[in-house]
């Protein structure tokens, strides 16, 4: 099998750094819970920087690849819900991160999820201007 996409590494290894390297400056991220993307390195960093608190247990359980896109099968907890989901990549010609859509099962641990969420970004300072 090849290496494993720097995203991947980034996100096992909590590594907020190699993250932002592995992400395209104009990346969008698409949310299991919004309907509008968030967008931008900073703003999606700073998003996955709280789901990887959030997440406990994080584990990427399988991975397939082709051309430019990556697609991450992961398994974790939120409190004592379990949930799956899918790091659905599109990468752009450097082989950075274009766009990032999540997919998350099942529906009580995305609400579990969700509420976790919403506690730890209203408690964030706002981002500076």
């Amino acid at each position: 099998m090849a290496e494993s996409h720097p995203f991947r590494r980034a996100a096992e290894a909590k590594d907020l750094e190699l993250l932002r390297e592995a992400l395209a400056e104009d990346v969008v991220l698409h949310s299991p819970i919004l309907f509008r993307g968030f967008e931008g390195r900073e703003v999606v960093v700073a998003v996955l920087s709280h789901v990887v608190e959030v997440f406990e247990d994080f584990t990427y359980v399988d991975e397939l690849a082709e051309a430019n896109r990556v697609v991450l099968r992961f398994r974790a907890r939120v409190g004592d819900r379990e949930l799956e989901g899918i790091d659905y990549l599109e990468l752009g010609a450097d082989g950075r991160v274009a766009e990032l859509t999540v997919f998350v099962r099942p529906y009580s641990a995305l609400t579990a999820f969700n509420e976790r969420m919403k506690e730890r970004l209203a408690a964030a300072p706002p981002a500076a201007e």
